[in-house]
């Protein structure tokens, strides 16, 4: 059971294969199983490191306010402590949230995100936002965390032929400290990158589920800050190169349409989009095989084209 000691905190992990690190990132309240399904396609070609973040499965619950900086904090020391850097972060979920937190606050960390059924923002707009995250936390205060993992486990596999993997999501659930799980849960309410989504540059790849709580849409909408950034950021790189004459004369919109254009071999561009189909929140468990399939595409573009410039562009 390998863990490792941090400052305040000590975190269990899963680790194998071998190859490029990819660090994997679960969701609320659960565990490094989140990516038990996807991990020996991944394992083939990658080393996985795939924490427990504080509070969760078998890492320490230390008392005090959780919040996704703190996690990623912990991420963030344990690559340090590992000697690990540009690594590949997946993230499904509130995994997601600790990826681009660690891509906006650690870029030298990060070589490319794969962000699963997440965004970078956790601020309750809306009335119905806001009820769901009550709703959530009254719930939980209620049932326990294994009244709460029935209903949870219901809602994200709903079919009768995925009656295993309830029991296994509704186990893992509720296992979880009353406590620690109120305390994470509370700490991802108002978190928000969103403003500072022009600062990450690295590759990125969203999979997004068609049957996910947030539509396919609402992830498009952030993705297009991140494109213009991106972008924006090519084209910078552009007016210090040679080619510089041939494109800027026109402008900068028809520079960037040359970007888009040219693609990845010239600019390093990694552009992807990826809907995984018949698929609910849990994208890892209900259908492991596309999204494996669609993360070794995107690494193994990423592995082939310069890291320094651009990032992913998702339309």
């Amino acid at each position: 059971m390998p863990k490792i000691q941090l400052d305040d905190v000590s975190l269990h992990y899963e680790e194998q294969g071998a190859g490029s690190p990819l660090l994997l990132l679960h969701g609320l309240g659960s565990t490094a199983a989140d990516w038990d399904e996807v991990a020996p396609r991944l394992a083939e070609g990658h080393r996985l490191i795939a924490p427990d973040v504080r509070g969760h499965g078998r890492s320490d619950k230390p008392p005090g306010a959780y919040s996704v900086p703190l996690f990623a904090a912990d991420i963030a020391a344990f690559c340090d402590r590992r000697g690990l850097s540009g690594v590949h972060v997946a993230g499904i979920s509130m995994g997601g949230m600790l990826a681009f937190e660690l891509a906006v606050r650690r870029p030298d960390l990060v070589r490319s995100l794969v962000i699963v059924n997440s965004g970078p923002d956790m601020v309750p707009r809306s009335l119905r936002f806001r009820m769901l995250m009550a709703t959530r936390l009254l719930l939980l205060r209620v049932l326990g965390p294994a009244g709460l993992a029935r209903i949870l486990a219901g809602k994200l596999f709903p079919r009768p032929e995925q009656g295993e993997q309830r029991r296994r999501i509704g186990e893992r659930l509720a296992q979880n400290d009353r406590d620690a799980y109120l305390r994470a849960t509370r700490g991802l309410i108002g978190w928000s990158v969103l403003e500072e989504l022009p600062t990450i540059t690295c590759p990125v790849l969203v999979l997004a589920s068609d049957g996910d709580y947030t539509s396919v849409a609402d992830k498009q909408a952030y993705l297009g800050r991140l494109k213009d950034a991106q972008l924006e950021s090519a084209y910078q790189n552009l007016l210090r190169t040679p080619a510089a004459a041939s494109v800027v004369g026109h402008g900068r919109e028809a520079a960037h349409s040359s970007l888009l254009a040219a693609g990845v071999p010239r600019y390093g561009f990694v552009r992807r989009s990826e809907i995984i189909r018949d698929s609910g929140h849990a994208a890892t468990a209900d259908q492991p095989e596309q999204v494996a399939e669609a993360m070794l595409r995107f690494l193994g573009r990423v592995e082939s084209t310069s890291p320094r410039v651009g990032g992913a562009i998702v339309t």
